[in-house]
């Protein structure tokens, strides 16, 4: 163990993987066979060449620390499979990758981080100054913002009205063409929001049994957008602000205090729309008990730079995003360490209590956060289901989730015992992301989760070594 960081374990280094494939691609890279020059300092830097199918080997680093990665191979994703192999050799113990003192390639790549990490605390742009000390020049190209996103908005009520009167059946003829052509109107309305939406509502026609429901039901959320729109001055002021959030506009509030907190991660996954990467990072506040989201973006097919290890606690500030529960990461103050403490867990009954209260502020709100206790996944009449064995009530688990091995994980890991399991609770079902073995159930193999050698005298003594707390089941 470091110094300044903590050993992750295997599982932890996987939960980086940007996907599957570089998952398993990762795995076969974690031994010692492909690499050379392998090392690693008290700070927790590692580094190592990886021999590939040129001559020269792949030269990549890790700082645990932060963490940051980088490599010289040609791969867009982040953290590539071979960061991915030499994070999972680290993790195996101080003898498969020694101390030492960073090359001169490792040098070079820390140098710049610390100069990059010194133009940042620097003085801020002035750009946001200029707008302020001009509001009547930021009030003319709001309005006339609002007059193109209105344009958009009555096209597109058009556009909705044409596939009612034309049958949903229509919508599935005519292919995916026409709603990229009006996504794309909607992003010269510069209205991003009404873009997206419609892509996604372009995804549904042939998306499966009951498509046409689905189909309906979006369409009428975002006509019910679509006519918030349009009077938004006889909302009141919270919805209006919801509705222009939704639409794609700018915020028009300062942004709240940040809050430091020791943030548990509790999942990390990617998304893919067209061209753009979004990851998707959940925390918890150990000390403030808030759930936060990170957001971060790779275009052009490259992956985000943000990626924290699952399981681990980071010290830093976050900036609440007035998109409950949306957050911007801040300062840091440490590396990430190990954290004992797990999120609170509801029942079903209330999860879905508090989406509903939810939905009531805001009608189009897909998930919500949510940690529930004492389920147990069961296959039910119409699928698979998370069941609450003392009450009897459930929620489903929608077929995104039940169509990959995360299903089978949390079959594993459950065992017929009831988990905690946090994930993502909508009018779909319940999306789970991570879970945890019921409570002193990663005590029942000492040697697996210790720090270290629990039994080394045979004895069946525990021995004085502390233990490291258990990491979530990354479920995504």
């Amino acid at each position: 163990m470091t110094s300044q960081g903590v050993r992750w374990t295997a599982e932890q280094v996987l939960s980086l993987a940007p996907d599957a494939p570089s998952r398993k691609a990762g795995s076969k890279l974690g031994t010692a066979g492909p690499w050379s020059g392998t090392g690693t300092t008290e700070e927790g830097v590692v580094w190592g060449l990886c021999a590939g199918s040129g001559s020269k080997p792949y030269q990549a680093l890790a700082d645990v620390s932060g963490p940051a990665y980088a490599c010289s191979c040609p791969s867009r994703k982040f953290p590539c499979k071979h960061v991915l192999g030499l994070l999972l050799l680290w993790s195996a113990g101080p003898e498969a990758v020694p101390r030492g003192e960073p090359p001169e390639w490792a040098g070079q790549w820390l140098e710049k981080r610390r100069e990059r990490a010194a133009k940042g605390t620097g003085p801020a742009s002035g750009t946001a100054s200029a707008e302020k000390a001009d509001p009547e020049a930021a009030r003319k190209r709001a309005e006339r913002r609002a007059e193109r996103v209105t344009a958009g908005a009555r096209e597109l009520e058009q556009r909705l009205a044409d596939l009612l009167r034309g049958g949903l059946a229509s919508a599935e003829r005519a292919g995916y063409g026409m709603w990229e052509e009006t996504a794309a109107r909607m992003v010269d309305a510069q209205a991003k929001g009404l873009a997206t939406r419609v892509r996604e509502l372009g995804a549904i026609p042939g998306s499966g049994p009951g498509w046409p429901v689905r189909l309906l039901e979006e369409s009428a959320l975002l006509h019910l957008l679509v006519r918030g729109w349009a009077h938004r001055e006889a909302l009141p002021a919270p919805l209006a602000a919801t509705v222009a959030r939704r639409l794609g506009l700018p915020e028009t509030v300062p942004p709240p205090e940040g809050e430091r907190d020791l943030w548990l991660v509790l999942a990390q996954y990617d998304t893919q729309e067209g061209t753009l990467t979004t990851r998707r990072v959940w925390l918890h506040g150990t000390r403030t008990g808030r759930t936060a989201l990170l957001l971060s973006y790779g275009a052009a097919g490259s992956a985000p730079e943000v990626s924290l290890p699952v399981g681990l606690g980071l010290d830093a500030e976050l900036r609440p995003h007035p998109a409950r529960p949306r957050a911007t990461l801040g300062e840091r103050f440490g590396p990430p360490v190990p954290v004992a403490e797990r999120p609170p867990g509801i029942s079903v009954a209330q999860a879905a209590e508090r989406y509903g209260a939810l939905l009531a502020e805001d009608p189009w709100l897909d998930t919500w956060p949510v940690t529930l206790d004492g389920v147990i996944p069961v296959r039910g009449p119409d699928g698979w289901q998370l069941a609450e064995p003392s009450t009897g009530t459930a929620l489903p688990l929608p077929r995104s989730f039940t169509s990959t091995s995360g299903l089978w994980r949390l079959l594993a890991a459950s065992g017929g015992r009831p988990l905690r399991v946090f994930g993502e609770c909508g009018h779909r079902g319940f999306h789970p992301l991570a879970a945890w073995e019921p409570d002193g159930a990663e005590h029942a193999d000492g040697a697996e989760h210790a720090d270290g050698p629990e039994h080394a005298d045979g004895t069946g003594r525990a021995s004085a070594h502390p233990r490291t707390p258990a990491p979530p089941l990354a479920l995504r």
